[in-house]
C-alpha cells in the first residue's frame, strides 16, 4: 500500500490512446468504405487536427461544424457525422490500462487525469466508464480551455494535485506533450504498451 506522505508519487494519465481507443478512422472507415486513402485525403482536406484541437479547447461542436461546412460544403455529410456520431469513434477502454490503473487506485497512490478533449463530448464518454470515478482530479482541455502541449495546462494540474513537477509521473503516447512534462521537470513515461506501461512502473517500484 502506498503511503499518503509526499513521498508517494502522483501517477498522471493522458486518456486518449493509453485509456481509451479513439479514432476517427472508426467512424469514417464506415462512410467510406474503409478507403484509407480517401479517409486521409478527407481528413487532410478539411486541416482536421487543426480544426479539432479548437472543440478540445472548449468550442461548441455546433460552432465549429456550421464553420467547417461553411468552408467545405463538399464535405457537409462527413463533418457533421463527427459530432452526430461521435460515439462510433469511441470503440471502447484498453482493459488490460483499466486494470493496471485499478491496482494503482487499490494500492492508494493518488491518481489525475490530463487530456486534451472536448467537454461535451467527455462528459457522454465519462458516463459510459465508471473506473474515471478513480481519478482525484482531472483536467480536461474542453473545461480549463487549455490544450496539451501548452505548459499552462500542466501547470494547473500540479496546482490541483498540490506538488512539484518532480513527484509526478506522467504518462501519455504523445511525444511532444511527454516533451513538454519532461521540460517541467516531472517524471514521464511514453505510453506504447499495458505491458511495457506495467514494466516501467515495476522499474521504478510502483507495481
Amino acid at each position: 500500500m502506498a503511503s499518503k506522505d509526499k513521498a508517494t508519487p502522483v501517477i498522471v494519465f493522458d486518456f486518449g490512446g493509453v485509456l481509451m481507443d479513439w479514432n476517427p478512422f472508426y467512424l469514417y472507415g464506415k462512410m467510406l468504405d474503409n478507403d484509407r486513402e480517401a479517409m486521409d485525403r478527407f481528413l487532410k482536406d478539411i486541416n482536421f487536427s487543426v480544426w479539432n484541437v479548437e472543440q478540445d479547447r472548449g468550442r461548441s461542436f455546433a460552432e465549429g461544424t456550421a464553420q467547417l461546412i461553411a468552408q467545405f460544403p463538399e464535405y457537409e455529410e462527413l463533418i457533421r457525422a463527427y459530432d452526430e456520431r461521435y460515439m462510433e469513434m469511441v470503440a471502447g477502454s484498453f482493459q488490460p490500462v483499466v486494470d493496471i490503473l485499478q491496482a494503482l487506485k487499490e494500492a492508494g497512490y493518488p491518481l489525475y487525469g490530463l487530456s486534451n478533449w472536448s467537454a461535451e463530448k467527455f462528459s457522454i464518454v465519462r458516463n459510459e466508464y465508471p473506473f474515471f470515478a478513480w481519478f482525484d482530479d482531472i483536467v480536461l482541455s474542453g473545461e480549463v480551455r487549455l490544450v496539451k502541449p501548452d505548459r499552462a495546462m500542466y501547470e494547473l494540474l500540479l496546482e490541483r494535485a498540490g506538488r512539484p513537477a518532480s513527484e509526478c509521473l506522467f504518462i501519455d503516447d504523445y511525444g511532444p506533450n511527454i516533451q513538454a512534462a519532461s521540460d517541467l521537470g516531472f517524471q514521464t513515461i511514453k505510453f506504447e504498451s499495458a505491458e511495457q506501461l506495467k514494466s516501467e512502473l515495476s522499474a521504478r517500484g510502483i507495481l
